[in-house]
């Protein structure tokens, strides 16, 4: 069993940054690929970004959906048990609930879709003003 706590949404003024952090439970944490996703009010869930399931420092190969290409970045730090998505330049089209979530399928990929996911957070609210 895996828990997954998100941290880090808040309220920013468009063009602003924010860090979410999504801090896993277990020993073998770094061998599960995670993936950030988001769901705006009226709509469905969608995939933000991933990373692979990594053993280096820094912890695997990342995928981005293009709407977030280019400003947001995942990282993750193995002594902490915690995945970081960062956002720059945000604008109000981000505004969501953002969710971190955990996958079991073996190897190295980066997984977009949520039914590939097992393990999920119960969100964090980021709020982008314009």
């Amino acid at each position: 069993q895996v828990q997954l706590v998100e941290s880090g949404g808040g309220l920013v003024q468009a063009g602003g940054s924010l860090r979410l952090s999504c801090a896993g439970s277990g020993r073998t944490f770094g061998t599960y690929a995670m993936g950030w996703f988001r769901q705006a009010p009226g709509k469905e869930r969608a995939f933000v970004g991933g990373i692979s399931a990594g053993f280096s420092e820094r912890g695997g190969r990342t995928v981005f959906s293009n709407s977030v290409q280019g400003r947001f970045t995942i990282s993750r730090d193995m002594d902490k048990n915690t995945v970081y998505l960062q956002m720059n330049n945000l604008n109000p089209e981000d505004t969501a609930v953002y969710y971190c979530a955990a996958s079991l399928a073996p190897g190295t990929a980066v997984y977009t879709a949520d039914s590939q996911y097992t393990y999920w957070g119960q969100g964090t609210q980021v709020t982008v003003s314009s």
